[in-house]
């Protein structure tokens, strides 16, 4: 059997929708998410890692001496596509393999998470998300953010008016990575801003949609001697307001200062630092909806990252209801972000 009649047949084999726990296999480990989200899953009851593929020769053999992932069953690229009692493949990998392999994710008939940012082009992520829309096949983007109760309250906040006229929205989303990375990030001309920017792009795109216009500044202005971006900035025009992200490479301490702000003519919300997450700050004029007029706090319990996605994935799933974000949602996602990081559009 050739390859092409073998992602054939695996597309026309793999089962339907689960009804008990799901089978996940995870495609690749060298993405910064790829531990939390295999440790999410194994939490997770509705869920059964039936293993993880690791193409690279060499980082396989890191990771099987590695205590989160040996216990594991290693599989091949072909176990897990073939395999239809697979039901789920998280793909965890470099952004320019992103791609080739969630297309044959797809090809193969299965559900399919995929890491940020999935491509440095919009055709190639287009053509995998409408050929995940013709099969009925979920498509779930990384981006950390979109059940994080915070951010949920500030967008409830804005939709609901009880901050009057929203008309700036601030993320800042800085880093310290090492040289690496920075190399691995150094390919694209958005730097950092293309890297991590795109989970603060997420919750502006779904609170105001499509921008009118995209001003970037990507700019190298550390002493490290690289070509990353690596100190970044991008504006989002609206009709009555304003987005304004900014992400760098070189930053101690940077999880404490991450942080994100809606401000209106009645109100404002500070959201920092975003993880944990469990304290935001609110300001208002006159009392609306659950909020005093004044200054105050709101706690919620820690924010930990991917459990609310896989829950969301598992909804998703077993009752053969549409995600949240829909396909639409990740097509302008990333057509912004790469409008952002002056990337192919």
């Amino acid at each position: 059997m050739d390859r092409r009649d073998f992602l054939l047949l695996a597309a026309q084999t793999a089962a339907a929708a689960p009804t008990a726990r799901i089978r996940a296999a995870i495609y690749g480990t060298q993405h910064s998410h790829a531990i939390g989200k295999l440790q999410a899953m194994l939490n997770n009851a509705d869920y059964e890692v039936a293993g993880v593929c690791e193409p690279d020769s060499e980082a396989r053999r890191q990771r099987q001496d590695e205590r989160v992932w040996r216990d594991l069953k290693f599989l091949t690229e072909e176990q897990v596509l073939g395999d239809a009692t697979i039901h789920l493949v998280v793909v965890e990998c470099k952004v320019w393999q992103a791609i080739p392999r969630g297309r044959k994710v797809i090809a193969a008939g299965k559900h399919l998470h995929l890491e940020k940012p999935p491509a440095a082009g919009m055709a190639p992520f287009r053509e995998l998300v409408e050929e995940a829309r013709r099969k009925k096949l979920l498509l779930q983007m990384g981006y950390i953010w979109r059940f994080h109760q915070g951010f949920a309250a500030a967008i409830e906040a804005a939709r609901n008016g009880w901050l009057g006229e929203v008309y700036m929205a601030r993320g800042t989303i800085n880093t310290d990575i090492a040289q690496p990375l920075r190399e691995d990030n150094a390919r694209y001309k958005g730097g950092i801003l293309f890297e991590l920017a795109g989970h603060m792009i997420d919750r502006v795109v779904d609170l105001w949609g499509r921008p009118k216009a995209v001003r970037t500044w990507l700019r190298h202005d550390t002493g490290v001697p690289d070509k990353l971006a690596d100190n970044t900035l991008a504006v989002f025009e609206y009709d009555r307001s304003l987005a304004v992200i900014s992400s760098a490479a070189r930053m101690p301490n940077h999880s404490e200062h991450r942080v994100f702000e809606l401000i209106g003519t009645d109100g404002a919300i500070v959201l920092q630092p975003v993880e944990p997450g469990t304290r935001m700050r609110i300001s208002m004029r006159e009392p609306r909806g659950p909020y005093r007029a004044g200054w105050q706090e709101v706690e919620f319990p820690p924010q930990p990252r991917y459990i609310r996605d896989f829950q969301e994935l598992a909804r998703a799933l077993k009752s053969g209801q549409p995600l949240k974000f829909s396909y639409d949602h990740e097509l302008l996602l990333h057509e912004t972000l790469l409008r952002a990081s002056s990337e192919q559009a």
